[in-house]
């Protein structure tokens, strides 16, 4: 079994690389920001709490094409992106 710290650097990790391709792109990049309700320097400023992060991945959770662009452009399952929301929930 893998240490819990480890796990949760690799949640924070995935989430971050999420993050970033979702801002790649703008009109998702708006829509992460509305749904959220995050201005921009408020994302910057809280880009690395895991709330922040696990609201992105549920961004991407609730649009299941943008979770599995995200998820193939990171060479992972969908599953490892919903498992990494769900560690940074509990941190």
């Amino acid at each position: 079994m893998r240490p819990r710290d480890t796990i949760e650097h690799d949640a924070t990790a995935l989430a971050l690389h999420a993050l970033a391709w979702t801002l790649a792109e703008p009109d998702r990049a708006a829509r992460l920001l509305a749904l959220t309700g995050l201005d921009p320097q408020a994302l910057r400023t809280r880009a690395g709490d895991a709330a922040v992060l696990a609201a992105v991945l549920g961004f991407l959770e609730a649009h299941e094409p943008d979770l599995i662009a995200c998820a193939d452009s990171m060479g992972v399952p969908p599953a490892v992106l919903v498992a990494a929301r769900a560690t940074l929930e509990t941190v």
